[in-house]
């Protein structure tokens, strides 16, 4: 059952409210927090499969939007700002009194790494589904130096074909200098998981990572 509602968040500019859809659990053991992309919203079916599949495993998810999605703009706004609407999620979360989890599709990932990396951010783990290690193209771009102060686990669920990390020993670099991170590879994926010669729906491939994440935060 999924439901709809707002959340305030105080900017570095002011206060503004993002949105929250909660896909919840019957007897939940924990909550996942999950962000999107850059290029989508909390709504995207990726997310909405991903979110019903793990309240199935028991585990609570709220999804919500960044304030650029707010705000009807395309390109994401300042880290910051991205920043401060996780730890506001992250707060919301805790209220319940179950651990919680940070999730996020690519840069939705990132931006909790970033959180994370600078403290006071209470999740018992990060779970980064295609991480954007550097823009397709520019190894020479690292988005990874606030990785290896990042205290809490860290699972990277990555497309072998993602152009994001390529090339792999660039990031199987930065991996080893994390201080608690695994990886969790999709055989002959691309940065959205998409298998060439298997047709899927992103609902669909959203869905089928969640025995991933569950077992992770098991």
């Amino acid at each position: 059952m999924t439901a709809e509602g707002s959340l305030a968040v105080a900017l570095p500019g002011g206060e503004t409210s993002v949105s929250l859809a909660v896909d919840a659990a019957e007897s939940p053991r924990g909550i996942v927090a999950l962000a999107h992309g850059a290029g989508a919203g909390m709504r995207h079916p990726f997310l909405a499969g991903l979110g019903a599949a793990l309240a199935g495993e028991g585990l609570t998810v709220i999804r919500f939007n960044f304030p650029y999605v707010e705000a009807g703009r395309r390109m994401p706004g300042r880290p910051a700002d991205a920043i401060a609407t996780w730890r506001a999620v992250v707060d919301h979360a805790s209220g319940d009194g179950l651990p919680v989890w940070a999730a996020g599709k690519s840069y939705g990932g990132r931006m909790a790494s970033m959180a994370a990396a600078e403290g006071d951010f209470p999740v018992r783990g990060l779970i980064y589904l295609g991480y954007p290690l550097h823009p397709p193209g520019r190894p020479d771009r690292p988005r990874a130096e606030h990785l290896p102060a990042i205290e809490a686990p860290q699972l990277f669920v990555e497309g072998e074909n993602d152009p994001f990390i390529q090339p792999r020993e660039h990031f199987d670099a930065v991996v080893a200098t994390c201080q608690d991170a695994t990886v969790s590879w999709i055989e002959g994926g691309d940065h959205s998981f998409a298998v060439k010669g298997r047709k899927r729906a992103a609902d669909v491939i959203g869905a089928e990572l969640a025995p991933i994440v569950a077992a992770f935060v098991r």
